[in-house]
């Protein structure tokens, strides 16, 4: 897949799925399917035009673009929504954008899909264009719920992973630059890979998961490690296994699979490392039932 900025007018006619796209979800998925090109936005919108708003991320640009370019397109166009993007009109955004620099034949939204300054686009707007075919896709819902990324959100910060992934259509994916910890984990026997999760994204629940980091099951734990006080804040801590390598510096991408308990404070060490054991095998068996490699 070839990922551009918006490029100047060109002969070739597109067929292009327009949105924001965080998580990639099945509904965004029935809105790009059959489409050769997607436009997409970065930052997120909101973050220019209401920052107090803007919610907590899904995925990371680099996850999102991953995701679409599984998706068989030949083309992501990503736009740098700056101030001054943010002012076009609706109809500067269809004249500039999609009609005169993309040629666009066809173009694929989401039924509530709002656009260009003050969101006062709308699809009943892009149908009234002839220059182009408007495909408004109504909403998805999965076992009579819509599938929406604000409730995926909060599936995710609750933890329940397994539940996000059947509104995802894969496992909830979190990457982020390895860095060196306490090294509380390896003198327990089990080194860890650790992130420091970024503000501007969702993070699941306090919890330990069975998860697939760097091609092997992982058993991870997100939290603040309370039998400890090492007055640290929030960190990702991957325990891969089967896996004797330095990490250090790396991205790290994560794939969450299942929750497997809460994070709590134990009495002692013998008693926490006899759980993470217990932790370790549980994660194992279920990673085992799992096809994901990534």
């Amino acid at each position: 897949m070839k990922v551009t900025a918006l490029p100047d007018a060109q002969p070739r006619p597109r067929r292009v799925a327009v949105g924001t796209f965080d998580g990639v979800h099945l509904g965004h998925r029935e809105v790009i399917r059959g489409n050769d090109t997607v436009l997409t936005f970065d930052p997120h919108p909101l973050a220019v035009v209401k920052p107090d708003a803007v919610p907590k991320l899904i995925y990371s640009h680099e996850i999102k673009c991953d995701l679409i370019g599984g998706l068989g397109v030949e083309e992501l166009v990503v736009i740098p929504f700056d101030e001054d993007f943010s002012k076009k009109t609706a109809d500067e955004f269809i004249e500039e954008v999609l009609v005169d620099r993309l040629r666009a034949t066809h173009v694929s939204v989401g039924e509530n899909f709002q656009f260009g300054q003050r969101a006062q686009g709308n699809p009943q707007l892009l149908s009234a264009h002839t220059e182009f075919e408007t495909r408004v896709v109504p909403l998805v819902e999965v076992k009579g719920e819509t599938v929406s990324s604000s409730h995926i959100r909060g599936l995710v910060a609750a933890g329940e992973v397994k539940e996000a992934s059947e509104f995802l259509g894969g496992p909830f994916l979190f990457e982020g630059e390895v860095v060196h910890g306490d090294k509380r984990g390896r003198e327990l026997g089990f080194p860890t890979a650790n992130i420091v999760p970024s503000d501007q994204l969702v993070v699941p629940g306090h919890g330990v998961y069975a998860a697939w980091a760097h091609g092997h099951p992982a058993a991870v734990n997100v939290g603040v490690r309370p039998t400890f006080n090492t007055g640290r804040g929030l960190l990702i801590e991957a325990f891969l296994l089967d896996f004797d390598g330095d990490l250090y510096g790396e991205h790290l991408r994560v794939a969450f699979v299942e929750r497997l308990r809460g994070e709590k404070r134990f009495e002692s060490v013998d008693d926490l490392v006899a759980q993470m054991e217990l932790d370790v095998q549980r994660a194992r068996e279920i990673c085992s039932a799992t096809v994901f490699r990534r």
